[in-house]
């Protein structure tokens, strides 16, 4: 069995594919087996799933860099929540252009610039205590010394202070009271700790053996009340969504332990529960797109839709992987836990290097990554097992990744927020704004991949004196 890894770096020439043949391994699925559909897992652990609509509340900024000054323009964007619902967001990658109708997804800080950032929970004590969640603009411009605030004056200001801290930014704010509120901020910001999810489930993947209640899946949510949806395939198969008493479970709560309910006669499958729930999405939490958009933080949410998913798979014996993955930026790549709940090692290779699960042992592997690089890749287990990764990993700045340049860009759109000043250099659409979706499709390569990129063989153990590597 054999996975494929297709990675893709970000450049001004357009795309760039690096790759190697490799050697393949074979290996059949067991025998009468029911082949489990491909599961397509982006890292997204739950929560919020939004599209980005554009800078709404914004005025004028200036940032300064290599000696230049150019224009941007500063201040709230705003979501569309998939299923119902509105984010604001402002911007903390000032350097990286916004994609239009860009997908996002609630993050946690770990997997973006905000994991190596000091300065993160100052940025949240900025988003609490400024416009939106202050919309008092007259009590808010006497704290910062204003004269007064616009809502176009408090989004910029605010943003400006956002910068200063997420991107260490030399920018100010074109409007003078705008200019004073940023200083305010800037000045009189506190560490806050990162907020917790909307709604997440830990952990998302999970496996057992036929006849067994498979998990716990724990629940972890801000909302009151969430819905539970059994597997597609419920009524068929036979598999139901029980608590820890047994009892099936159709709604659930924050800290409830959910369990797959897998028949004894099952074939070894795989099954997937959805939980859904309405609440307002924490200020602070971090929203990244899978095509390199610029990453946001949320300053304000309505009432909105947030959803999270778990999956099992079961067999009667053998290796019985569950695989779950999370960009981690620490490490500077995307974590590959694979835990065996079966009663045979589980071995797979991994760049290079052989690694084996005992039975009832788990085990996270680091796939490293460079910064930009867009991933797509498929493991494929036994039993017909098969699990989908993709997305980019995004973890600095541009202006510190070291990469194509430590300035802002300038993107000519038509969609251009702000005019043109003659001492201000050219003027940056909404912070770096481009109507052109980036060039991410998905090239599915069996391929050693040069310089950073991985292919890696996750297989069944195989019969040590028949099929060799």
């Amino acid at each position: 069995m054999f996975s494929s890894f297709s990675v893709r770096r970000r450049g001004a020439a357009g795309l760039a594919v690096a790759a190697l043949v490799s050697g393949l391994v074979a290996a059949g699925a067991t025998v009468g087996a029911s082949p489990a559909a491909a599961d397509d897992a982006p890292q997204h652990q739950g929560g919020a799933t939004a599209t980005l609509g554009g800078l709404k509340t914004y005025g004028q900024a200036v940032i300064r860099e290599g000696g230049e000054r150019q224009r941007i323009a500063a201040g709230l964007f705003e979501m569309a929540v998939d299923d119902g619902g509105m984010l604001q967001t402002y911007c903390i990658d000032v350097h990286n252009p916004t994609q239009k109708d860009a997908k996002y997804q609630e993050t946690p800080w770990s997997a973006t610039s905000l994991n190596s950032n000091s300065h993160a929970g100052k940025i949240r004590w900025i988003l609490q205590n400024s416009y939106p969640q202050v919309n008092d603009l007259a009590a808010l411009a006497k704290k910062a010394g204003a004269r007064g605030l616009t809502e176009e004056a408090a989004a910029s200001g605010t943003q400006v202070a956002i910068w200063r801290y997420s991107d260490e930014a030399d920018v100010e704010a074109l409007d003078p009271q705008a200019e004073k509120l940023a200083d305010y901020l800037e000045k009189n910001a506190r560490d806050l700790p990162e907020p917790k999810a909307s709604l997440s489930l830990d952990p998302p993947a999970v496996s057992g053996r036929s006849g067994e209640r498979i998990g716990p899946v724990t629940v972890r949510t801000n909302a009151q009340s969430v819905t539970v949806a059994p597997p597609a395939d419920a009524a068929a198969s036979g598999v139901k969504i029980v608590g820890k008493d047994g009892e099936p479970r159709t709604t659930a709560a924050n800290g409830h332990q959910l369990f797959f309910d897998v028949p004894e006669d099952a074939e070894a499958g795989t099954a997937a529960l959805t939980l859904q729930a309405s609440t307002t999405v924490p200020v602070g939490r971090a929203f990244a797109s899978e095509t390199k958009s610029q990453t946001q933080i949320l300053a304000g949410s309505s009432e909105s839709t947030v959803s999270a998913t778990a999956t099992a798979h079961w067999a009667e014996k053998g290796p019985i992987p569950a695989l779950s993955a999370q960009r981690n930026c620490a490490k500077g790549g995307v974590d590959i836990t694979a835990a065996n709940k079966g009663d045979e090692p589980f071995t797979f290779q991994l760049m290079g290097a052989k690694h084996t699960i005992a039975a009832g042992d788990a085990q996270t592997v680091t796939i490293p990554l460079q910064e930009d690089q867009a991933y797509d890749f498929t493991i494929t287990g036994p039993n017909g097992y098969e699990k989908r990764f993709k997305g980019v990993l995004d973890c600095r700045t541009a202006g510190s990744s070291g990469g194509d340049s430590s300035s802002p860009a300038p993107q000519p759109s038509p969609a251009s927020a702000g005019g043109t000043g003659a001492n201000d250099g050219p003027d940056l659409a909404e912070t770096g704004s481009s109507n052109a979706t980036p060039m991410i499709a998905g090239i599915a390569i069996v391929l050693v991949v040069v310089g950073g990129a991985a292919v890696f063989l996750l297989r069944k153990k195989k019969d040590e004196a028949g099929e060799g590597e």
